[in-house]
């Protein structure tokens, strides 16, 4: 079938996501989000710097304003699409930081699906729940590019914690299990009845073969 004969389509969330598993996270090879050109523009450097929640409205980022609406419910979160091209515009929002002592590692935290906040460190996944909240957290991260915060993942095991710090305040995870699924297998963003968290890099590190999964419980307060 030439490009000609091929029919047009509006993009389906379910496949855009499952092209981020396909391509995210890894280095070289399996890039996502390219410009038609086949181009990718690294313009993150002069984005502006947030540093309280956001509220996400579609594609938009914005601080919320002095009073908020409840949270949403786990029924009506759902991860966001994701578009084509990788640095799609995306302000650079840091949210707090992520520790997990088993690996020593100690991290800040941003908000987005583009390689303009992934590059900076483990970003939680729009449409999900933010750490502490009922719902699953999801962050993506790298494993062998930028500063790699996830290149050690495997090595978690269960019983160990996985620390959240959002807005000052603290949220404590323990890890239940892991789990190497396939690019496709996108139920792990998938939102949950309890307060869970999902991390996940590519595997083994430098290919996007497969996804490394990391799955953990909050502790009660």
């Amino acid at each position: 079938m030439t490009e000609a004969d091929r029919p047009s389509s509006p993009f389906r969330p379910r496949r855009l996501l499952a092209v981020l598993a396909a391509g995210v996270l890894c280095s070289g090879v399996g890039a996502l989000w390219v410009q038609a050109d086949g181009s990718a523009k690294a313009e993150a450097a002069d984005q502006p710097i947030l540093v309280r929640k956001p509220i996400v409205t579609t594609s938009i980022v914005t601080l919320p304003p002095e009073t908020t609406a409840p949270p949403a419910t786990t029924a009506e979160r759902s991860a966001v699409a994701v578009p084509r091209n990788k640095y799609a515009p995306e302000p650079i929002v840091h949210i707090g930081t992520l520790e997990i002592p088993k690996i020593g590692l100690v991290t800040p935290i941003y908000h987005g699906i583009t390689m303009r906040n992934i590059d900076l460190g483990p970003s939680h996944w729009p449409g999900t729940a933010f750490p502490g909240e009922v719902g699953n957290s999801v962050f993506p991260g790298h494993r062998v590019t930028k500063t790699h915060p996830f290149r050690n993942i495997d090595k978690v095991a269960p019983g160990d914690q996985i620390i959240f710090t959002v807005n000052g305040v603290r949220s404590v995870y323990v890890m239940t299990h892991s789990l190497i699924v396939k690019p496709t297998q996108m139920e792990i963003v998938n939102q949950t009845a309890e307060p869970t968290v999902t991390l996940f890099g590519c595997h083994p590190p430098g290919s996007a073969r497969y996804r490394y999964v990391i799955k953990g419980n909050l502790v009660p307060a």
